[in-house]
């Protein structure tokens, strides 16, 4: 027995590739912008470290997630950003997902900002900022050890 889906007079029917379109469209809005999922071959632990204090500053938290052997390069960026007053642990999620013939293990950490995050942020900016007479003072020895001085041959 079919079953038939009634569709208004006024709505045209939805073709193949609108449906496609559709589609594709939803999975990247339900991609979350603020999680990183975390490889422990391809960048440095520090490069996940900076990514995530970056990502809460502008989102607030950040999800970190790995598969497999990089489960404890996450774990490590999460105790980094903790020890440090950066961040507050909010959730951990681990799972097993099936891959070709084995299960592999899943972590997601969700972490906050703590309160004292700002304050870290904006001591650490202005620490690893040069005293600006210092750069000029040396940008000046610089320039005059490069220009060439005596007469053109």
């Amino acid at each position: 027995m079919a079953t038939e889906v009634a569709t208004p007079v006024h709505a045209p029917a939805p073709s193949p590739a609108t449906n496609l379109i559709v589609s594709a469209t939803t999975a990247v809005e339900t991609q979350k912008k603020n999680r990183i999922q975390v490889s422990n071959t391809k960048k440095p632990l520090f490069f996940y470290v900076n990514l995530a204090k970056r990502y809460i500053q502008q989102h607030n938290e950040v999800e970190l997630s790995a598969l497999g052997m990089a489960i404890t390069t996450v774990v490590t960026i999460s105790e980094i950003l903790k020890n440090n007053g950066l961040a507050t642990e909010k959730k951990v999620l681990t799972s097993t997902v099936g891959m070709k013939d084995e299960n592999k293990g899943r972590i997601e950490i969700v972490l906050g900002k703590s309160d004292k995050f700002d304050s870290l942020m904006t001591q650490v900016t202005k620490d690893s900022e040069p005293d600006e007479k210092a750069v000029n003072a040396e940008e000046k020895q610089i320039e005059a050890e490069v220009k060439p001085e005596g007469k053109k041959k």
